[in-house]
């Protein structure tokens, strides 16, 4: 499909241009939604985009701060993982409400609404956050074929780059394919996790006490750099440009009471599917916690430690095997959705049109090529290393594409009245400004600023 052309500037639409290239458009409105229908029917039409981008709040590069929070400091860190949860459930409300009201995903509303010089800079920032994000997937599949099938980690590497083929042959067959693999995938994690509480027996009360928020967090250093790393690879950039897309599938009225009833059906499908994350991100810490903390391991931050010891720890046989089944799950999964938000991303902030196989096939080679040089070069430890790499590198992206969608959200030149109301304007802003301030400081620690700047200050 060939791009729209630039139309002329339209100010009273808020936007530099009127018209754009529909996003993803091989799949664009291909779903449709039952007119008069009841609730249930009209949800389960709506229900799918969510469990998309919620794997990416469950990818690997969020176990081993789930894994270090857990071992570390018992149930206390539960609590950060809900503010996280609850974090992400508006964001990727914002994002629904973004592409349905407008008809953009979010690359395309910051080129609609941006210079060309600040496109290509926030263009650049998101390729790099979505090689990051892809980089952490790849090596967490990789770590799991190894620990399953002793298949060598650069062979592990290279063997992700099969799911290319996997995204096109289910693309092909239509959007609701790609759906149900994802929610296979996360019914399976799910699935592992559940049996890994079982065998750990966790304490109850302990785990309903660490939903609620500690002093000690703010006040323990330590555990505040696991806090921070833990929302700070919680909410992906990545996932608010894919989320703003993926939502346009469903053939919705395209008249105000048609789009309210859209907002409303996908909102409360992510939301829904984000509790499952929340789920998954508290059984691995809750597992930990059980497991390690409980026997006096509090040093367990490596997935492939926790691997060796969760079955001789639990006297549990298949605990070790649930444990990478999930992670390849885990990896597979996020896989899939990175590459999708890599074509949104490129198509959608340069209007460049590429085929998707040649897409996909660039986005994946970009994060195999480091993960093979530093696992042939490390291995393991090279691993974990690029695996922190990845998250800090996500941390300095998030906020370049949280405050284009709080401020998009809140413009009723742009949103009419959909505009975001003042209470949720303000809540979106202070949820933005804690993300970049944590995540401020989270990078400040990984390059050893921390010390000058609190000195600096007294």
């Amino acid at each position: 499909m060939e791009p729209t052309p630039d139309l002329p500037d339209a100010p009273e639409s808020g936007w530099r241009r009127v018209n754009v290239a529909t996003s993803l458009p091989e799949v664009h409105r291909t779903i449709d939604v039952p007119r008069q229908s009841g609730f249930w029917r009209k949800l389960l039409a709506f229900s799918g985009p969510g469990y998309l981008v919620a794997v990416g709040y469950m990818d690997p590069g969020n176990w081993a701060t789930d894994l270090a929070g857990g071992s570390a400091f018992g149930y206390t860190l539960l609590s950060v993982i809900l503010l996280s949860n609850l974090m992400a459930i508006l964001l990727q409300a914002l994002a629904v409400k973004l592409g349905i009201v407008t008809g953009r995903d979010l690359a395309q509303a910051c080129r609609d609404h941006y210079s060309r010089p600040v496109t290509i800079g926030l263009w650049v920032l998101c390729e790099l956050a979505i090689g990051a994000c892809d980089l952490a997937e790849v090596i967490g599949s990789a770590i799991a074929l190894n620990l399953l099938f002793h298949i060598p980690l650069v062979i592990g590497v290279c063997l992700t780059a099969l799911d290319v083929l996997m995204i096109l042959y289910f693309q092909h067959r239509g959007f609701r394919y790609i759906e149900a693999l994802v929610v296979v995938l996360i019914l399976t994690i799910g699935g592992c996790f559940l049996a890994e509480i079982l065998f750990s027996r966790p304490d109850l009360a302990g785990v309903l006490r660490g939903f609620v928020p500690s002093p000690e967090i703010i006040r323990n250093p330590e555990m505040l750099y696991i806090a921070i790393g833990i929302l700070g690879a919680t909410v992906m950039p990545h996932n608010l440009y894919l989320h703003s897309s993926i939502v346009q599938t469903r053939k919705y009225e395209n008249h105000a009471s048609g789009k309210e009833e859209a907002i409303k059906f996908a909102t409360i499908d992510s939301t829904v599917a984000l509790m499952f994350a929340l789920f998954i991100n508290a059984a691995i810490l809750v597992v930990a916690v059980a497991t390690f903390y409980r026997a006096g391991r509090h040093d367990v931050a490596e997935i492939q430690d926790a691997y060796h010891l969760l079955s001789p720890m639990l006297g549990v046989g298949a605990a070790s095997a649930l444990f990478a089944v999930a992670l390849l799950a885990s990896g597979q999964n996020s896989t899939l959705t990175g590459t999708l938000a890599g074509q949104i991303v490129m198509e959608g902030f340069l209007n460049l049109r590429l085929r998707p196989w040649l897409r996909r096939l660039i986005t994946r080679l970009l994060a195999i090529i480091p993960a093979v040089i530093c696992t042939a070069l490390y291995g393991a430890s090279g691993t974990a290393r690029l695996l922190v790499l990845s998250q800090v590198i996500l941390s300095l992206q998030l906020s370049f594409a949280v405050v284009p969608l709080v401020l998009f959200t809140g413009d009723r030149r742009k949103m009419g009245r959909f505009a975001n109301p003042a209470w949720l304007q303000t809540l979106a802003w202070v949820v933005a400004a804690v993300i970049a301030l944590l995540n401020a400081k989270l990078l400040a620690d990984f390059l050893g600023l921390t010390p000058w700047i609190v000195s600096f200050f007294h």
